[in-house]
């Protein structure tokens, strides 16, 4: 992965401080049924989470390393593996929901509500267990790990999460929403990557859309170029508690 560094990450104050601890119950493995990476915020204050979504055929575990690469200002990380091994496969690999037939060809209208069930029950976990409000609650999902993280803001549009970026992970779904998400959405994307509609139906789902295209070859985000726009809109929708009597430095470097 090339590097990257990014500074100047001003978070969005959090008008109440002192009410609520600022590190928050880690997650338990008896309430979220499959392998996951959780870690605190490196400077001790747990504001927001931000939970990372693999790809198709992956596992967590590079997702973790980025969770911790990224060093975001306040914000714990939780990299989730999605529950299904991938079949005609020896490594590990594994999808977030059925993909592939018994022939193992790619299923072309793939059904996400295993892994939606799956996301609902880590927010209900998040939510009562360790006391994360919804809205300080982030997602980040590459392929079809993005798709999970955007179907989800869909399904859960009559709450405000804290945001959504999807890396070429286009919807399953076909809105026609009366009502549209209100949480704030970034679309980063390849263009070989997903269907024309891509853009079109997030924007029939979600109120915000931010739009970042990326170069025409690779996967995920590969240089500080491609890292930018999405370090941008995370400044954005972050939250911030302040820390009585402290001074506080919300700016930095760090590399992915």
């Amino acid at each position: 992965m090339a590097q990257n560094s990014h500074q100047d990450i001003h978070l969005r104050d959090n008008p109440v401080d002192d009410a609520s601890s600022r590190v928050k119950k880690p997650p338990r493995t008896e309430k979220i049924p499959v392998p996951f990476f959780y870690a605190p915020s490196d400077d001790g204050t747990d504001e927001n989470i931000l939970i990372l979504l693999h790809g198709l055929g992956d596992t967590h575990i590079p997702f973790s390393k980025l969770g911790r690469q990224l060093k975001l200002p306040q914000t714990a990380v939780l990299a989730v593996r999605a529950p299904d091994q991938v079949p005609f496969l020896y490594e590990e690999s594994y999808a977030w929901f059925p993909s592939f037939d018994d022939l193992g060809e790619l299923i072309e209208q793939p059904n996400p509500t295993p892994a939606l069930q799956l996301m609902d029950r880590i927010f209900t976990h998040l939510t009562t267990d360790c006391e994360w409000p919804v809205n300080r609650i982030h997602l980040f999902g590459f392929a079809q790990g993005g798709t999970v993280a955007a179907e989800l803001g869909l399904k859960m549009r009559g709450e405000t999460l804290g945001s959504i970026v999807t890396i070429s992970g286009p919807l399953l779904s076909y809105p026609t929403l009366s009502t549209l998400s209100t949480t704030p959405l970034l679309v980063a994307y390849r263009p070989s990557a997903v269907p024309p509609n891509a853009l079109p139906a997030f924007r029939k789902g979600f109120q915000r859309v931010v739009e970042h295209k990326m170069g025409a070859q690779g996967g995920m985000p590969a240089s500080k170029l491609e890292w930018e726009p999405i370090m941008r809109f995370w400044s954005e929708v972050l939250g911030r508690r302040r820390v009585a009597g402290v001074y506080e430095v919300m700016s930095g470097t760090s590399s992915v």
